[in-house]
């Protein structure tokens, strides 16, 4: 063997784990098999580069499924969309955390207004997680009843679902098959690799425009509510 080909119980030692978490990733589907060279099965440089950045991403409590798709797309930056910070939480915890009954929990999970953190690549809830929940709380104590709360939640799930399907389908050239590929391809690749940036752009762009077309549909009711009643 030379530099740079070894056994599954070098490339452990190399990596830091043990041969059964080595051989569980590559059950899994995040190693690539091993090249056979007579009875034994080698594995090189690349496949130790793919392991650390598996331990990586697991010490920030990636899903294994979000780490698979993460390396095997091998695009800078993509994990920037989902780390997170703060303090993680079971559901239990998120619920007393935000003082709501556990029933209205449920509710809010069941039309997707709180998702599962697995659907996001995370295995628990965080501090994003608490938020959204006391936001709930607050429209509660502003007079807003658990059935409006929960229909509103709908509302916003299912057209801001379709949004983002519509944008990714946007940006994948799936609009308008007229758009340059490679443009494309290099605009996905800027926009992983500036995650910490694109998201709070996002997030104020959305905000902006829903603040706005909230002040204008409610002064248009209100209009109306006037003409009404005159």
């Amino acid at each position: 063997m030379t530099d740079g080909e070894w056994r599954i119980d070098e490339l452990a030692q190399k990596a830091g784990l043990t041969v059964d978490t080595t051989r569980y990733y590559s059950r899994e589907g995040l190693l690539r098999p091993p090249v056979k060279q007579g009875r034994n099965r080698l594995y090189c440089a690349d496949h130790l580069e793919r392991l650390e950045r598996i331990c990586e991403l697991r010490a920030q409590r990636f899903s294994l499924a979000a780490i698979k798709a993460i390396v095997d797309v091998d695009r800078p930056g993509l994990e920037g969309l989902f780390t997170t910070t703060g303090r993680e939480y079971s559901l239990a915890e998120l619920t007393e955390r935000a003082e709501l009954e556990p029933e209205l929990v449920e509710e809010l999970r069941a039309i997707g207004l709180l998702p599962d953190p697995a659907d996001f690549g995370g295995d628990a809830y965080d501090e994003t997680d608490v938020a959204v929940l006391r936001a709930v709380g607050e429209l509660r104590s502003i007079g807003m009843t658990d059935a409006v709360v929960v229909a509103l939640g709908r509302i916003y799930v299912e057209h801001l679902v379709a949004l983002q399907h519509d944008v990714l389908d946007m940006l994948s050239g799936n609009v308008d098959p007229g758009w340059d590929r490679e443009e494309l391809v290099a605009i996905q690749g800027n926009l992983t690799a500036n995650a910490p940036r694109l998201m709070p752009a996002i997030d104020q762009l959305l905000s902006y425009i829903h603040q706005r077309t909230l002040q204008r549909l409610t002064l248009e009711a209100a209009r109306e509510s006037g003409t009404e009643q005159q």
